[in-house]
């Protein structure tokens, strides 16, 4: 019985361990994408994730962007926001 619990346990605990990682970007990652989008003339303002892409919302120009970024850190979507 005791193991079928911890299999239980085990189980349960390696599901929510992607989704809980899915949506942390680590520092070092972080501290590029603001390094990269600064002097693309950005002000970064917050960096998440969203289907397996970077997500930053940033100004320039006056204007608030919404980004998606891939793992090589490319912008590959932009969306300016009202």
């Amino acid at each position: 019985m005791k193991k079928i619990i911890l299999a239980a346990a085990l189980a349960v605990s390696g599901l929510a361990l992607p989704a809980l990682a899915s949506g942390n970007i680590d520092e070092a990652t972080q501290a590029k994408v603001t390094e990269q989008l600064t002097a693309q003339g950005y002000e970064v303002r917050k960096i998440d994730s969203e289907d397996g892409m970077i997500e930053v919302y940033a100004l320039k120009d006056g204007k608030k962007f919404e980004l998606y970024l891939n793992e090589a850190l490319e912008i590959v979507k932009s969306k300016e926001q009202g």
